[in-house]
């Protein structure tokens, strides 16, 4: 094969010096010395991510650095960074198909002295270049230097599952990171913010969009994207990989069952014990039960939040239908935090996460991961993803609706509305809403649609931005439900779950995976055929069917989307976060300071309509205050 016979593939050495938190840069304007105080920072700085080992190397001009949580081959030879004759690799994440991968390198020649994914990673890459990367399936964002040629190779997986960051000033430097903190400490770092994602978060909660971030010079490598920086200070991006229509219509529930439960094998390779969140809902019981009855593991620990009280969520009766059809095949942990606790953690939580905290659900997540931390447990297994492509949502229906409508489906639009009506149980005022959005829905795209949201939601933005355009957005130009939910796949939910599922498990040095993010698995559902994700009033429709027998019937049917939910926006904020609400107008001076004391005062006064505002504006005040 091409490039074999450029490589010895027996004069591997692996460098005991680091996968979990990767570091480095590449830059002529500072001396050594500076350079390996700088690289050692931005390792001290991310030790959570990885506290099993850690070590740096430089080569030529190029320093690298790594934290590594040990999760495949605990031994030394998993160390990074790691050589292979002329390229050196840091590396975060899994790839799960890495057996079969480096069985077919061996059949190739390659030899291997480690069982780590790291090494098939060096080695496929000196194999085949670039294109090692589609065939991987997993989370990853990796660096890989070629002392030779004196550049630098960078790849983020395809959904973005795990973060790169980078710096790029006037092609002289090159600063990557996997989280913000540590290219604070590089020289091209300036603290100024990036007011367009300000904009996006406060109105519709999002903590990414494509390579922003909320800082100017700090930009996120999209997912499915490889970075190329070579020796002349060159930055190039390609992306390799974009979810696209599925021509072949092939989902059923026989192939649904095949590439899910091949997924959940994939994702359960470790060399350490695995746990699993479970809420309750469909998404976390599919997999806990599927695991179970697949007998895909032996001693699975799961793990709940929950809240008691009014208005409070506790999904308990529904956790315990699983723990009935189960009982015995798994251990399962439940925890209530407490109101003091929730303050106490808010500092440290908002340092973690590294962006304001768009939502409250994210301090249940903290908790969450504290019970697993508690336990030992260092794989998490989580069922983040499945809502943003199988219609999980209940906004899904709108798109439903339109492509109804378009298609001139009468007879089956006014069948699936009465369905959905029932269901949902809705008033004449809520259907009234659900039809106007439908009929948006039918005559704008999405790009248009959220810009609608993004300037009507809440109009309390200085005069500066309110007629500014702060979202550009593609579709995969087919159904109104695959635009809608390729939208959420690549610039509205989907990026921002998988931030906090990032941010939060790896401050308590846990791996989180998510099976239902398996591309194979996303790729079934972009078919345009609209009756696998919605039918006769039910989301997820391809999902509930084909874990009958599996599921309990309680929870195969569940009509309530619950999520994440917590008491946070409304209880929390009226009682140990009060603090929140002492906000500081200059600090903000891009709102409307009338309109914003006004919303503010209404929230203290007692009225909830627009608590997710009064939360994200109370959490960007504190952020900008204490991170900025």
């Amino acid at each position: 094969m091409n490039g074999i016979s450029n490589f010895k593939f027996d004069s591997f050495v692996p460098i005991i010096y680091f996968m979990c938190g990767i570091h480095g840069f590449i830059d002529s304007q500072i001396d050594s010395e500076v350079a390996e105080r700088l690289i050692d920072k931005m390792i001290n700085s991310s030790n959570h991510r990885g506290p099993d080992h850690s070590a740096k190397l430089k080569v030529n001009n190029c320093f690298l650095g790594h934290n590594r949580l040990s999760i495949l081959d605990l031994s030394e030879l998993g160390n990074q960074p790691m050589t292979f004759g002329k390229f050196t690799i840091v590396f975060n994440g899994e790839i799960y198909n890495y057996q079969e991968i480096r069985s077919e390198l061996i059949q190739n020649g390659v030899s291997f002295q480690s069982d780590s994914d790291t090494e098939v990673i060096i080695k496929g890459y000196a194999l085949l270049g670039d294109k090692i990367v589609d065939r991987f399936l997993g989370m990853w964002a990796f660096a890989i230097y070629n002392s030779e040629e004196r550049t630098l190779f960078c790849s983020r997986d395809r959904f973005g599952i795990k973060p790169f960051y980078y710096i790029h000033q006037d092609g002289k430097n090159f600063y990557f990171a996997s989280e913000i903190k540590p290219l604070k400490f590089s020289p091209s770092y300036s603290n100024n913010v990036n007011i367009n994602q300000v904009v996006r978060g406060l109105q519709l909660g999002w903590m990414v969009y494509k390579n922003e971030t909320y800082f100017e010079k700090i930009v996120s490598l999209e997912p499915g994207c490889n970075l190329f920086f070579d020796a002349n200070g060159k930055l190039e991006i390609k992306r390799y990989w974009k979810i696209k229509k599925n021509e072949f219509k092939n989902n059923s529930i026989e192939k649904f069952q095949e590439v899910f439960f091949d997924s959940l094998r994939l994702h359960l390779r470790s060399d350490v014990p695995i746990g699993a969140t479970l809420s309750g809902g469909i998404d976390s019981s599919s997999i806990v039960s599927s695991i179970i009855s697949q007998g895909l593991s032996n001693d699975l620990h799961t793990f709940s939040i929950y809240y008691e009280g009014k208005n409070a969520v506790d999904e308990r009766p529904f956790i315990q239908e699983v723990e009935k059809k189960y009982k015995g095949h798994f251990t399962s942990n439940h925890y209530s935090p407490s109101l003091s606790e929730i303050d106490e953690n808010f500092h440290e939580i908002s340092r973690m996460v590294e962006f304001p905290l768009s939502g409250s659900s994210c301090i249940s997540h903290y908790s969450l991961m504290n019970i697993v931390a508690n336990q030992g447990i260092k794989v998490i297994i989580s069922g983040q993803g499945a809502d943003d492509y199988m219609a999980g949502y209940l906004h899904s229906f709108y798109r439903l609706f339109a492509d109804q409508i378009r298609q001139l489906r009468f007879k089956e639009f006014i069948r699936e509305f009465k369905q959905y009506q029932e269901l949902q149980q809705n008033d004449f005022r809520k259907n009234l809403s659900v039809l106007a959005k439908s009929m948006m829905s039918v005559f704008l795209n999405e790009e248009r649609l959220y810009n609608i949201e993004l300037k009507n939601y809440y109009p309390f933005l200085g005069k500066d931005l309110k007629n500014r355009s702060f979202i550009f957005l593609d579709d995969i130009n087919s159904t109104k439900m695959d635009d809608f939910h390729y939208t959420l796949m690549n610039y509205s939910s989907l990026p921002t779950i998988l931030h906090y599922e990032d941010r939060i498990s790896m401050a308590k040095s846990i791996e989180t995976r998510v099976p239902f993010l398996d591309h194979r698995l996303v790729e079934l559902f972009f078919d345009g055929v609209n009756e696998n994700k919605i039918k006769n009033g039910y989301t997820k429709r391809l999902l509930r069917d084909s874990m009958s027998n599996i599921l309990p019937e309680a929870i195969q049917w569940r009509t309530d989307k619950k999520g994440f939910v917590t008491p946070g926006e409304v209880l929390w904020l009226r009682g140990n976060l009060s603090h929140l609400l002492e906000i500081d107008y200059q600090r903000l001076d891009f709102l409307d300071k009338n309109k914003t004391k006004k919303v503010i005062d209404e929230f203290k006064n007692g009225d909830n309509s627009k608590a997710n505002l009064v939360w994200r504006v109370a959490s960007l005040n504190y952020w900008m205050k204490h991170f900025v």
